[in-house]
């Protein structure tokens, strides 16, 4: 069997690691190559199987299948399109892109390659999640009036609160994930953001609390609690919740709800044990699926610039203190 060859692009962003074990777990997948600048940050995961490059341009002139991008947020677009001329598949870290625009021409390079852009949105393959769309889907609770969700985090510090280096704070971090969740149960976008903002929690450049209110143009109102409001202290690095309201009922998520609360006096403070679904394996496994049997990602491009663009909105409905449309 012909392995997919994979190669990763920075572990500017920690989700690399957790991507580099799932595909390495994987029998069907090798992990050939890894380029980053930063040699000490990725000298645990080269070894005989993984070649490594100090500039990410030597990786793409390599016979791989496959990319996975896990850079500073502000070059996702153009390590995305050198990579689809390049003739490789793409997985992006999200969010996808800074503006608008670019995201626009990151999806366009990708089709006119003849490449797939998957926006890494793990969140879509959780099981609660899964399960609350297909109740969703029968009817359970009516017709959909709103949501309301938090992805409340730790401060990730380094170069997320570098605004030159992440295009925005905790609102275009945390926004995106529930944001493309509402889009997926909605399968609409919304049309309308008003958004309060932040740095209440931290002494940084960037923005660490807001709360971002978006209107469907079926109706359908929609908040999202976004911040990284958790200290050092607590025993979880955050939370994805999300409570769906039906004209005949209410659908409540904890999204990571499978987990043991560890209390031990050889440790400081209180562990978070998780011993659920991997969502990294499920997203991991439809990309490779994806390329193998010539398919369509179930996570695009599209999907991708529809959650950051909502998130950019919001930083200029802050600015504007009102409502404004969402430019896609």
């Amino acid at each position: 069997m012909n392995k997919i060859k994979v190669g990763i692009i920075s572990f500017a962003h920690s989700h690399a690691i957790g991507y580099y074990h799932t595909l390495t777990a994987r029998h069907d997948v090798i992990v050939a190559a890894i380029a980053d600048e930063v040699r000490e940050r990725v000298e645990p995961y080269i070894n005989n199987d993984t070649s490594y490059y100090a500039d990410y341009h030597d990786l793409l002139n390599q016979d791989l299948d496959a990319v996975v991008i896990c850079s500073e947020n502000v070059y996702h677009a153009q390590i995305t399109k050198e990579a689809a001329i390049a003739g490789k598949h793409v997985l992006c870290e999200k969010p996808l892109g800074i503006s608008v625009e670019e995201m626009h021409e990151m999806i366009q390079v990708c089709k006119q390659s003849g490449v797939e852009l998957m926006t890494a949105f793990p969140c879509r393959f959780l099981p609660p999640v899964i399960k609350a769309r297909e109740a969703v889907k029968r009817g359970e609770i009516g017709d959909i009036i709103a949501i309301k969700g938090t992805n409340r985090g730790s401060m990730p510090g380094r170069w997320f609160i570098d605004p030159a280096l992440s295009g925005g704070g905790a609102i275009l971090d945390h926004t995106v994930h529930l944001m493309d969740l509402y889009n997926w149960f909605l399968d609409s976008r919304p049309t309308e953001v008003y958004a309060e903002m932040g740095t209440l929690f931290h002494n940084i450049q960037v923005d660490d609390s807001g709360m971002v209110h978006v209107k469907y143009d079926s109706g359908v109102f929609a908040v999202i609690d976004t911040s990284w409001s958790r200290p050092k202290s607590f025993p979880t690095w955050g939370d994805v919740g999300m409570q769906i309201i039906g004209t005949k009922g209410v659908i409540t998520i904890d999204s990571f709800a499978q987990k043991n609360d560890i209390y031990s006096n050889h440790e400081t403070k209180a562990k978070w044990s998780y011993w659920g679904d991997s969502m990294d394996q499920y997203m991991i496994e439809n990309f490779i699926l994806s390329i193998k049997e010539g398919k369509s990602v179930p996570v695009t491009g599209e999907d991708g610039l529809n959650s950051a663009a909502v998130a950019l909105a919001a930083y200029d409905s802050v600015k504007q203190g009102k409502p404004i449309p969402i430019p896609y």
